[in-house]
C-alpha cells in the first residue's frame, strides 16, 4: 500500500503551478517591477522581502524601455542578485513590447492581472490610491508572492486567428448596431416596410429594394415609385441583389416592398427625410460590414486548415467558422494542461458556495475570457438541435426537472404559485444544462486538437453512446 498524502488531486496541481512559478521566481532573485503607461515608465526592482533596491521612472514608450532594462539587471548585479525576473500587467498592447525586450536579454516575464492587482491596492491601506511609482512596487510584490502567471506566446498563424476572431466581433457588431438602427428609423419614417416581409433584415430582396428606394426618394417615396419610376426603382433593386450576396431577386418580395414604402401613410412626415437618408447610409454600412464579415470568415476557416484543424468543423451542428471563433479566444488547446483548464479559462467551471452546515447554489465562476465563454454559448444552440449526443446530454440532464415540474403541475391549479416555481425550476434546469453543454463542447474541442482525433460520438460522450441509441435519437 502505497503512502498517502492526504491532498487532493487539485492541491498537487496547485502545488506543481507554484512549484513552476517559483523557478521562475527564484526566492534569492530580484524582482522588477514596471507600470505601464502610455509616455511614461514607472520601474522598482525589490527582492523577496519587498525591499526596493532600485528605482527609476523614464519618459518613453514601451517599446524603448530596453535602456531601463539594462540598467535595472545592471543595478540588480550590483546588488549582489543572482538574477531578475520582471513582473508587468497586461495593459493594452504594450506588455507585448516589454515581452519581446525580455526575450532579447533573456530575462524572465511574469504578468499580473489587473483584478489582482486592483484588489491588493485596496488591501494595503484600504483606499483608492493610486500612483505609478506604488503601482509598480505592488505589482513586484505580487509577482515575488506568486500571484502572477506566465504570459502566452503565440505563433504567427494563432495570432492571425485570434486578430480576425476580434475583428469577426467588431463587424458582427457594427452590423448588429447597424440593424437596430434602421428598423428604428422605420418605425418612425415607414412602419409597413419592415412587414413586406418575414425575416427582412435577413432578405437580399428586402435590404436591396429598401437601400435602392431610401436613396433616392428623398422625403416621398410614393412620389419616387409612381409611373416609370416604380420600374427603374425595381430595376436598381434586382441590380443591388448581389451586394448582398445573392444573386436573384425575389420578386414577391420585391412588389411587397415597394407596395410598402409607396403605400405607407403612417410616418412621420417632417422626419421622413432625414431618416430616409440615414436608413440609405446605414444600409451601406450594414452591406460593407456583411461583405467585410463574409471574407474575414472565409479567412479564419483557411487559418484552421493551416493549423490542420479543419477537422472540428465534422462535430454535427458546429461549423469551422464557429470553431475558428472559439479557438481564436481559447488559443491553441495544447497549451492547456487539461480540458477542465479549458473550461475554467472561459468561466464555465462551477464556483460552489458552501461553508459548514451551509450548502448554497452553485453557479459557474464567471472568470477568465468573457469572449470565450460567449462563443462555446452560441455554439452550443444549434449543436443541442443537430448533434445527437449534445441533445442526449441535454435532455438527460432536464429531465428530472421537467418531470417534477409535469408532477407539480398536475398537483397544482393552473396559475398557482406552486405552478409558477415549478416552470422557474425548469428554466433554471435548462439554463444550467446549456451551460454543462458548452463545458462539454470545449472539452471536446480539446481532446480532438490534443489528441489529434476526429469526431467520435463514441468517444464523446465518455463510452455511452451506442449506435443504436444514435438511430433512435435520429
Amino acid at each position: 500500500m502505497g503512502k498517502v498524502s492526504g491532498l487532493s488531486r487539485s492541491e498537487r496541481r496547485r502545488n506543481a503551478r507554484r512549484e513552476r512559478l517559483r523557478g521562475l521566481l527564484p526566492r534569492g532573485g530580484a524582482v522588477l517591477g514596471i507600470d505601464l503607461g502610455e509616455d511614461r515608465q514607472a520601474l522598482a526592482l525589490v527582492d523577496h522581502d519587498v525591499r526596493v533596491a532600485w528605482r527609476k521612472t523614464v519618459r518613453v514608450k514601451a517599446h524603448q524601455l530596453g535602456e531601463a532594462l539594462d540598467l535595472a539587471v545592471a543595478a540588480a548585479r550590483a546588488g549582489g542578485f543572482p538574477g531578475v525576473t520582471v513582473a508587468c500587467e497586461p495593459t493594452g498592447p504594450r506588455w507585448m513590447q516589454v515581452q519581446r525586450l525580455c526575450a532579447e536579454r533573456g530575462l524572465a516575464l511574469a504578468c499580473i492581472q489587473p483584478l489582482v492587482s486592483h484588489i491588493a491596492r485596496e488591501q494595503q491601506d484600504y483606499t483608492a490610491h493610486k500612483r505609478d511609482e506604488p503601482d509598480a512596487v505592488l505589482i513586484a510584490r505580487l509577482a515575488a508572492e506568486l500571484h502572477c502567471y506566465v504570459p502566452e506566446e503565440l505563433d504567427e498563424q494563432w495570432a492571425l486567428l485570434r486578430q480576425l476572431g476580434r475583428r469577426r466581433e467588431q463587424l458582427v457588431a457594427g452590423a448588429t448596431a447597424s440593424v437596430v438602427r434602421v428598423r428604428d428609423f422605420l418605425s418612425v419614417a415607414c412602419p409597413s416596410a419592415t412587414g413586406a416581409c418575414k425575416v427582412p433584415f435577413e432578405s437580399a430582396t428586402w435590404l436591396s429594394a429598401v437601400h435602392a428606394v431610401t436613396s433616392r426618394c428623398g422625403a416621398d417615396p410614393a412620389r419616387l415609385l409612381a409611373g416609370e419610376g416604380r420600374e427603374d426603382a425595381a430595376a436598381a433593386a434586382r441590380a443591388g441583389v448581389a451586394g448582398w450576396g445573392r444573386t436573384r431577386a425575389d420578386g414577391r418580395v420585391l412588389r411587397a416592398v415597394l407596395d410598402a414604402l409607396a403605400g405607407d401613410r403612417d410616418g412621420v412626415s417632417w422626419s421622413r427625410r432625414g431618416l430616409f437618408r440615414r436608413i440609405a447610409d446605414e444600409l451601406g454600412d450594414l452591406q460593407r460590414c456583411r461583405s467585410q464579415l463574409r471574407a474575414v470568415e472565409a479567412d479564419m476557416v483557411a487559418v484552421l486548415g493551416e493549423l490542420g484543424l479543419s477537422r472540428l468543423g465534422g462535430i454535427p451542428g458546429l461549423t469551422a467558422t464557429g470553431a475558428a471563433v472559439i479557438l481564436a479566444e481559447a488559443g491553441d488547446p495544447r497549451r492547456y494542461e487539461r480540458s477542465s483548464s479549458l473550461v475554467k479559462h472561459a468561466g464555465l467551471s462551477p464556483a460552489d458556495n458552501s461553508s459548514g452546515a451551509f450548502e448554497g447554489a452553485s453557479r459557474i465562476s464567471r472568470r477568465g475570457r468573457p469572449r470565450l465563454r460567449s462563443a462555446a454559448w452560441r455554439a452550443v444552440w444549434p449543436l443541442l438541435l443537430h448533434n445527437p449526443v449534445m441533445a442526449a446530454k441535454y435532455q438527460a440532464l432536464v429531465a428530472a426537472a421537467e418531470d417534477a415540474a409535469a408532477t407539480a403541475a398536475a398537483a397544482a391549479r393552473p396559475g398557482s404559485a406552486q405552478a409558477a416555481q415549478a416552470a422557474r425550476a425548469v428554466r433554471s434546469a435548462r439554463a444550467r444544462a446549456r451551460v454543462a453543454c458548452a463545458a462539454s463542447l470545449l472539452r471536446w474541442l480539446y481532446y480532438m486538437t490534443v489528441h489529434d482525433a476526429s469526431w467520435d460520438p463514441v468517444a464523446a460522450s465518455g463510452g455511452r453512446w451506442a449506435p443504436a441509441a444514435a438511430i433512435q435519437a435520429a
